[in-house]
């Protein structure tokens, strides 16, 4: 069985430029998980594991830390962050598998996208169930769903993007110049939401950590106001950049 250094699978599973990426790159895996990755994609490359069971794997980990996180409690916020941390890892491994044994492919694209929007569905709705404080149904929970709702909304508009484009026979790739919509002040405001960087209040990272600051909070008081505070946010982002990029991409040139 072929034992390959880090450093090779480093070199394979990383080419130039991937730290880049604009849309598709983290901050925290340019941070400090791509350093860390390729010693468990080598782990996983000498095993023989091919990319897409790491991808059922990383999907497994993000819909647990929505479980974990939902039980409510200092340690539970802690753990479901951990679990954040694991999926962050994986999803990273499973592409460089993928590259460095040559093993990429449409399918595994597609188990990637259905992970993400699966994970941080869950997150979302765990954290709704967290702020009820239980497990019956209420208003928290409803809100918690509705955030849910928004970011699976949010990468539907994205990913629609890419199918509208092939069904009409153009390029997938779309030009900075035509992703800026035509309207000065729609244009000004995109800017501006893009600098605040308010929608990764609802990204699972992120937002994993918020709650881990939430729950500390909570703690101290002796009830759920961070965490109910935070929900109503998360409910509140993801409704309304929801509506804010479907309207953007309308009035770009995105599908020209």
């Amino acid at each position: 069985m072929s034992k390959p250094s880090v450093a090779e699978v480093r070199a394979g599973g990383q080419p130039a430029g991937i730290k880049e990426r604009t849309n598709e790159e983290h901050w925290a895996g340019r941070l400090y998980m791509r350093d860390l990755s390729p010693y468990l994609t080598t782990f996983f490359v000498r095993l023989g594991v091919p990319p897409n069971p790491i991808t059922y794997l990383m999907m497994a980990f993000g819909v647990l830390a929505g479980v974990v996180v939902a039980f409510g409690g200092l340690w539970s916020a802690i753990a479901a962050a951990l679990f954040v941390q694991v999926y962050l890892l994986l999803d990273c491994s499973d592409g460089e598998v993928a590259r460095y044994t040559g093993r990429t492919s449409v399918a595994g694209i597609y188990l990637d996208r259905i992970g993400h929007y699966v994970s941080e569905i869950a997150l979302l709705i765990g954290l709704g169930v967290r702020a009820q404080g239980g497990w019956e149904p209420g208003g928290w929970v409803i809100l918690g769903m509705a955030a849910a709702i928004g970011v699976a909304l949010i990468k539907a508009e994205t990913d629609n993007v890419v199918v509208a484009r092939a069904k009409a026979g153009l390029p997938e790739k779309v030009s900075d110049e035509a992703m800026r919509p035509r309207s000065s002040g729609l244009s000004l405001a995109r800017r501006l939401a893009s600098a605040l960087k308010v929608h990764r209040l609802i990204q699972a990272v992120e937002l994993s950590l918020i709650v881990v600051v939430a729950a500390v909070v909570d703690a101290f008081l002796g009830d759920l106001t961070a965490t109910r505070i935070l929900v109503a946010a998360c409910a509140a982002v993801g409704v309304l950049m929801s509506f804010a990029h479907f309207v953007s991409v309308l009035a770009s040139r995105r599908l020209e």
